[in-house]
C-alpha cells in the first residue's frame, strides 16, 4: 500500500486511468478467456451451457439476471464476479460511495477536491469490498436501496436541502462495483420501479432533493422461475432493462453431481475414525437426486437442489461414523444400511406433489431403492451374480445391520466365494474389512431389489436368503 499513490496528484502522475466498472470487468474477462482460464474456479457443470452465455453478457457490458430453481449456484456465480475486478481501486478518502478521484459525484468528495486539489488524499479499496448484496424481502424499502434523509444529521443543524443530510442506500454505496439482488421477484413492485433509473439512466434520485448521482454499477440479480414464485413477479420495464437473462440448470450428468458433492461435502472423518465413502455409494446418492428431478411424484417447479446430494452424502458418512464410534473401528466405509439416514437429510428438500400427500415416506423409499438398483445394474454384471444366487438357493444366509461388524460381514466372501469378483470390482482392490463389508452389503441389496434374493428386515437388522 505504501507504494501506491496517496493523493490525486500522485495518482495522475502515475498514469492510472479511470474506467467504468463494466469496462474493467470486460477487460479482465478477456484476459481469462484468452488464457483459457475459467471465469470461476468452483462452478461445475456449466462449461458448455451457462458460462458461455455469461461470458457473452460480460463482454457485451450487460447487466445480468440469473433465472433458475434453488440450488443452481446462482449466488455463487454472482459473488465470484468480484474476481473480475481489479484488485485495488483508488477513491477519495472518506467517501461513502467510492468517488472516482478524477470524477467525484458526492458533495463530500467534490468539496474535498475543491479545497485540496491535487493534494486530496486517497484511500485504496480491495475488490472484495466493491460488492454489495441485498436479499429481496417484502419489507425492503427505497431507503434501503437508494437512500434517505438522516435525521441525526438534520438534528446537528444542517438544512434539509443540504445534500450532506443524505444517508446513502446500498446501491450508491456500491458505486464503481457490483451490486446483487437475490430473489428479485420478492421485491415489492413499487420498489422495483426505483431500480429503473439505475439500469437505464445509471443514476439515483433521492426524495425531493435536487440531487442526481450518476452511478457506475454492474447490477446482477437472481430469481426463481415466475411460474413457481407465487410471491411476486418482476415488472416488465425492469426485465426489459437487464441486458441478458441467463437460465441456469441442475447438473446434466450424474458424474458432474458427484464432482460437486466431492467439492462441497464436509469431511466427516473425526475422532480418530477415517470415513471413506465408496464411489458406488456416492453414485447412488447423486442418482437419487437425478431420479427425483425426473419423478412425476415430485414437484418439479420447486426443484431438487444439489444441496440434497451434498447433505445426503454428509448424512450417510455421519451415520457410518456413529456406527464406528460405537464398535471401535478406526476405518469405516458407509454401507447401503446407512442410506436409512437420508430420510432426515432429505426432509424439506424434496417437495411431493399434492396428489401424493400422506405418501411422502413411500415415495422417498422408492426413489432410494430405484437409485440403488440403477447403480447396481450399471456396476455389477449379471453373469457375475448367478453363482451368488445359486449359493443362497443352496442354503447360504447373510446378516447385515448396524450391529454387524465389518469383519463378520466381510467373512461372507470366504463362505460364498462367488462374491469375490463383484466385490473386488466395487472396492477397486481395497481388501480392508470395511470396504469389503460395504461392497458385500451393496451386492446383496442389489440382488434383493432385482428380485433374486429375499430380504427379511427387522429394525436395524436384515437377513438375506434364497427365494426358494
Amino acid at each position: 500500500m505504501a507504494s501506491r499513490p496517496a493523493t490525486v496528484g500522485q495518482l495522475r502522475d502515475s498514469g492510472w486511468r479511470s474506467r467504468p466498472v463494466k469496462e474493467e470487468v470486460r477487460a479482465n474477462a478477456v484476459e481469462r478467456i484468452r488464457g483459457g482460464q475459467p471465469l470461476f474456479e468452483h462452478v461445475l457443470g456449466y462449461e458448455q451451457t451457462v458460462l458461455p452465455q455469461l461470458e457473452n453478457a460480460l463482454l457485451a457490458g450487460h447487466d445480468v439476471i440469473f433465472l433458475g430453481e434453488r440450488g443452481q449456484a446462482k449466488t455463487r456465480m454472482i459473488r465470484s464476479l468480484t474476481g473480475l475486478l481489479d484488485e485495488w481501486m483508488p477513491i477519495i478518502a472518506g467517501s461513502e460511495i467510492n468517488d472516482d478521484p478524477f470524477g467525484p459525484v458526492s458533495r463530500h468528495a467534490r468539496d474535498m477536491v475543491a479545497e485540496h486539489g491535487d493534494e486530496t488524499p486517497l484511500t485504496w479499496v480491495h475488490r472484495d469490498d466493491r460488492f454489495g448484496e441485498k436479499l429481496a424481502t417484502p419489507d425492503t424499502s427505497i431507503a434501503d436501496l437508494i437512500g434517505e434523509v438522516d435525521p441525526i444529521k438534520v438534528a446537528e443543524g444542517r438544512y434539509l436541502s443540504d445534500e450532506m443530510t443524505l444517508h446513502y442506500g446500498l446501491v450508491p454505496r456500491t458505486n464503481r462495483g457490483i451490486f446483487s439482488i437475490n430473489e428479485l421477484p420478492d421485491l415489492a413492485e413499487r420498489i422495483q420501479v426505483g431500480l429503473l433509473n439505475v439500469l437505464e439512466e445509471r443514476d439515483v434520485q433521492i426524495r425531493g432533493y435536487k440531487v442526481r448521482l450518476p452511478l457506475d454499477v454492474l447490477l446482477v440479480a437472481s430469481a426463481n422461475p415466475e411460474d413457481y414464485t407465487n410471491r411476486g413477479r418482476i415488472i416488465t420495464p425492469l426485465k426489459d432493462r437487464f441486458g441478458s437473462q441467463i437460465r441456469t440448470h441442475y447438473p446434466l450428468e450424474v458424474a458432474t453431481e458427484m464432482a460437486i458433492v466431492a467439492q462441497e461435502a464436509r469431511a466427516t472423518s473425526v475422532g480418530g475414525v477415517d470415513v471413506r465413502v465408496p464411489e458406488y455409494l456416492a453414485e447412488v446418492i447423486a442418482t437419487l437426486s437425478h431420479l427425483a428431478r425426473a419423478s412425476t411424484h415430485v414437484n418439479q417447479r420447486s426443484g431438487v437442489s444439489v444441496r440434497l446430494s451434498v447433505t445426503n452424502q454428509e448424512a450417510v458418512a455421519a451415520n457410518a461414523l456413529r456406527r464406528a464410534l460405537r464398535s471401535g473401528e478406526r476405518v469405516v466405509v458407509p454401507r447401503v444400511d446407512d442410506l436409512d439416514a437420508l430420510a432426515a437429510s432429505s426432509g424439506g428438500k424434496i417437495e411431493i406433489e399434492s396428489l401424493d400427500e400422506g405418501r411422502e415416506g413411500a415415495v422417498f423409499d422408492n426413489l432410494v431403492k430405484s437409485a440403488v438398483l440403477t447403480v447396481f445394474k450399471d456396476r455389477v454384471a449379471p453373469e457375475r451374480t448367478r453363482d451368488i444366487v445359486a449359493a443362497f438357493e443352496e442354503g447360504a444366509i447373510a446378516h447385515t445391520g448396524e450391529d454387524v461388524a465389518s469383519a463378520d460381514l466381510a467373512a461372507l466372501v470366504e463362505t460364498v466365494p462367488a462374491l469375490k469378483p463383484p466385490v473386488a470390482a466395487l472396492t477397486g482392490g481395497d481388501e480392508s474389512p470395511a470396504a469389503v463389508a460395504a461392497a458385500v452389503a451393496f451386492v446383496l441389496e442389489g440382488l434383493h431389489l432385482s428380485k433374486r434374493l429375499n430380504k427379511d428386515a427387522a429394525g436395524a437388522r436384515a437377513t438375506y436368503r434364497g427365494r426358494s
